[in-house]
């Protein structure tokens, strides 16, 4: 008894030691509400000319998003993936890179893109299969759309290392959706860049599904920026429908990176209008309710609002530029319909800097049978 009684005290004195290991906050930033009122001044940046800028991108990136849908409902684009509703992560961040950083998007970061270079043809070739698409004629070492969840953040912490250890002030942003927060690439990238303060910025489209899969039924943390916490990194909240809170907290994140003073983890709240693809259908599943009130909160309706009240902006403006955008992506459709198809031997010629006897068959069999084919054709 007298020893259980001694173990007992020694837990008793043990348990009065345990304190509070660690305390951590999410912020959460905003500048324009719903409403498109203000919640706080506006940053330094947030001048007439700078808000129309992103405006103007939005609606480019917004109209250029509709007639990619156009295209392929009409049989002339392969499944493509809508930005619709989240323009303003996309154009936030693009407005706030380098050219000599790099971009590793996920599949839906068009406005990025287009700010950085990357033509709306090459976008569009893309997502027809044609993998030369990705072979941008401007900012060359940006990376690829990438399709598989969560593996772009990987290639991020490399290339983020690279210029680490050639000492280069250059920045890597990547992106990815809520779902992708799930996944195992996403928490080894977090780490590595932790333990190695590496210059990147993780930025995270929650746009409330992952397909057909709510957040609330993804992970059970509070916010997904706190998962940075565990890394040793910065983590926070920003309203992705609001383009000027983006691209402030974008901003200092990159600034904060290229001081050498680590990486951070932004995840911009916003919902998905549209399918998750043009191969989902989107009505089985959500709610058209909310649907609705997503609608009322969207970015492009929100800083809009805002231009016509401080009188920066106009009807007349907007069907004007509406116009000059429509012309841009019509010659973007016309070159990019104009554009050679790929030659089927690429899936044989890219891989390997010497083909592999086996492969090198299969090439001989497949080139055989394609000009079968187009004997049959004729």
């Amino acid at each position: 008894m007298a020893q259980k009684h001694f173990r007992t005290s020694e837990m008793h004195r043990y348990l009065k030691r345990i304190g509070e290991a660690a305390k951590f906050s999410i912020a959460y930033t905003q500048f324009l509400d719903t409403k498109g009122e203000p919640t706080q001044d506006l940053p330094p940046f947030a001048k007439k000319e700078t808000l129309l800028s992103l405006y103007q991108q939005l609606l480019l990136t917004r109209l250029f998003d509709k007639k990619a849908v156009f295209l392929q409902r009409t049989g002339k684009l392969n499944t493509y993936a809508s930005i619709l509703g989240q323009e303003a992560i996309s154009v936030g961040i693009g407005a706030c890179m380098k050219k000599e950083d790099v971009f590793c998007p996920f599949y839906r970061d068009y406005g990025a893109q287009l700010m950085r270079g990357v033509k709306m043809s090459e976008i569009l070739s893309f997502w027809k299969g044609n993998e030369w698409g990705n072979h941008f004629s401007e900012c060359k070492t940006d990376f690829p759309i990438c399709i598989p969840i969560a593996t772009q953040l990987l290639h991020a912490t490399g290339v983020a290392t690279a210029f680490k250890l050639r000492k280069q002030a250059h920045v890597v942003v990547t992106t990815c959706g809520d779902g992708a927060s799930s996944e195992g690439d996403f928490y080894e990238a977090l780490n590595i860049a932790g333990v190695w303060q590496l210059p990147i910025v993780f930025v995270i489209n929650n746009n409330q599904w992952a397909i057909s899969v709510p957040r609330k039924n993804q992970s059970h943390a509070k916010t997904l920026a706190q998962k940075a916490i565990a890394a040793g990194i910065h983590g926070e909240q920003v309203d992705g429908n609001d383009v000027i809170a983006v691209k402030f907290v974008v901003e200092k994140a990159i600034a904060k990176a290229r001081e050498g003073n680590g990486a951070s983890v932004i995840e911009a709240l916003t919902y998905r209008l549209s399918d998750h693809t043009t191969a989902d259908d989107a009505t089985r599943y959500r709610n058209a309710d909310a649907l609705q009130k997503a609608w009322g909160e969207e970015p492009l309706l929100r800083l809009r609002t805002y231009l016509l009240k401080q009188k920066y902006w106009s009807d007349e403006e907007e069907e004007q530029l509406t116009i000059r955008c429509d012309a841009s992506i019509a010659a973007a459709v016309d070159e990019y319909l104009s554009l050679p198809k790929p030659v089927f031997t690429d899936l044989f010629d890219y891989h390997y800097e010497k083909l592999p006897a086996d492969l090198n068959e299969q090439r001989i069999e497949a080139e055989a049978l394609f000009m079968l084919n187009e004997i049959h054709k004729e």
